[in-house]
């Protein structure tokens, strides 16, 4: 009777999945005809990687995600579009983000600042940079600055972590898998038709105040279509050795870092580790410094834009 019962569940299950993972590709299919590049690809290592550029000036601020922040175009909007009457702006998606194809290349920090620096040739970006890095892409940042000095002006972290957090961090690979598993299942796409769902999704990056509706849909498609792919997976994996790589070139770098950290409305203090790691990581520079963010949360550029832009604008006014 018990082993009837189970066999009975087992092929319940495999019929949803099957529904599920069918359910996914009619709707994929129909996402990926609307999901439509805003900016220009560019061929990179033989693949197609995505750049939005816009603005005017003298120095270009580059944009680098965190990690799965599916669409950076749209995630960097309260950004970049103050920023354009002041300097020009480069939005580029790593492969397996945003636009760019996933390739299953190796994610390791010398590849992916290979293909960082190969894009902003190809596409006409000229030097000097200032690197915005959110999260996990501060580690990109400090590494493109320690293989290119000369194109890099200054940088500034947006919550970024720390080398040191990273290096000393557990790599939580089982993010992306489940979530790859929740997306081919289609499991995904139907919760998005429960009612808090999105609103659950966006909470902590204060989006649904921040973005147009349209850019909205831009990030619920990229999530149905990328979250959790192979590129994703193996950023992921390679977490701790990336930042490993990072803590072994140059420090500290001769170029000014802007810390902005956020207070997590109140409740910073609560992971010590955090602070802590956050406290030390303007010493990346030798005219480092750290402002606390108020009334933030993880993704401050949703939160307080405008002390973001302020401080950009201070560093491309310096001399």
């Amino acid at each position: 009777m018990i082993r009837k019962t189970m066999l009975t569940m087992l092929a319940i299950v495999i019929v949803m999945a099957g529904v599920g993972s069918v359910y996914q590709w009619v709707g994929s299919s129909k996402d990926k005809k609307l999901y439509q590049p805003v900016g220009k690809l560019y061929d990179v290592t033989d693949h197609k990687m995505h750049l939005y550029s816009g603005g005017q000036g003298a120095t270009t601020i580059v944009f680098a995600s965190g990690w799965g922040t599916v669409n950076p175009y749209a995630d960097f909007y309260s950004l970049y579009e103050r920023l354009e009457p002041h300097a020009k702006v480069a939005v580029y998606d790593r492969f397996g983000y945003g636009f760019s194809d996933t390739t299953g290349r190796k994610r390791d920090i010398d590849t992916i600042t290979d293909e960082i620096h190969e894009l902003l040739h190809v596409s006409g970006q000229k030097p000097p940079y200032i690197f915005v890095g959110h999260s996990l892409g501060s580690l990109e940042t400090i590494r493109y600055a320690q293989r290119f000095p000369d194109e890099v002006k200054a940088i500034l972290l947006v919550d970024g972590g720390s080398p040191e957090y990273y290096e000393s961090s557990v790599v939580l690979t089982f993010f992306p898998l489940i979530s790859r598993v929740l997306r081919t299942t289609g499991a995904m796409r139907a919760l998005y038709h429960v009612d808090g769902f999105a609103e659950w999704m966006n909470d902590g990056n204060n989006e649904d105040l921040q973005l147009p509706e349209e850019l909205q849909e831009l990030i619920r498609k990229g999530t149905l279509l990328k979250i959790g792919n192979r590129d994703m997976t193996d950023e992921m994996r390679r977490s701790k050795k990336n930042a490993g790589v990072v803590l072994n070139g140059q420090k500290p770098l001769d170029i000014p870092i802007t810390v902005l950290t956020a207070d997590y409305f109140g409740k910073l203090s609560e992971d010590k580790r955090w602070m802590d790691s956050e406290a030390k990581l303007p010493n990346w520079s030798v005219s480092g410094k750290q402002i606390i963010v108020p009334d933030s949360s993880h993704y401050i550029h949703n939160y307080q834009p405008d002390l973001i832009v302020q401080e950009l604008i201070e560093l491309v006014k310096r001399k």
